[in-house]
């Protein structure tokens, strides 16, 4: 009879490569809007880490405000005010060797202190069976949607925020684009009167 498969253990090596893999393609890429996008999947993964770690508020908090800042900051930071020598970046073949042995200290001091605390050290199988499960994700997803779960008579008002808040960056985005449609028309004709 074969091991069942431990899926949060499966899950959690899944993410684990995952966010390893998108912040090393984060150094290696030369491409600015790649780099980005990249963050964002790093960071997303991430999120699922804490969900998998039963922290669903610290993973929702990760996905609004790191995943949906990163992805304002890719809008506005690059797309937008970035000029021909901004989206492309060289790396140094040292400026890589640096990053790399920055990055395997880090994981080297990391790695020894997490094994020399002895409660990190994991649990067994029947202590993990018999640790008592409350659902934290419905709650959390119902404040999401506006539902007050602290006090049912009460409305939220965090769905109708977060449409508007979305229809504000729409807003935002469309008017720079105009302005920058603008800039590059009066330009063209006054080069082109001179």
């Amino acid at each position: 009879m074969e091991d069942p498969i431990y899926w949060p253990s499966f899950f959690f090596l899944l993410f684990s490569a995952i966010a390893c893999a998108f912040a090393v393609a984060v150094v290696v890429t030369p491409n600015v809007v790649r780099m980005a996008f990249y963050l964002v999947l790093s960071l997303a993964a991430t999120a699922g880490l804490f969900f998998l770690a039963g922290a669903d508020f610290v993973g929702a908090m990760q996905i609004m405000i790191y995943v949906g800042g990163t992805l304002v900051l890719l809008i506005f930071g690059v797309m937008l005010t970035s000029q021909d020598r901004f989206i492309s970046m060289k790396t140094s073949n040292f400026e890589l060797g640096m990053a790399t042995g920055v990055g395997v200290c880090l994981f080297i001091l990391l790695a020894v202190a997490a094994r020399s605390i002895p409660e990190w050290h994991g649990l067994t199988a029947q202590q993990v069976a018999e640790i008592p499960l409350e659902p934290t994700a419905a709650p959390l997803g119902m404040g999401l949607l506006g539902a007050r779960v602290d006090s049912p008579d009460r409305s939220g008002y965090l769905l109708i925020f977060e449409i508007i808040s979305v229809h504000l960056l729409v807003v935002l985005v469309g008017a720079a684009y105009l302005a920058r449609a603008r800039r590059s028309r009066s330009g063209f004709s006054l080069t082109s009167d001179g």
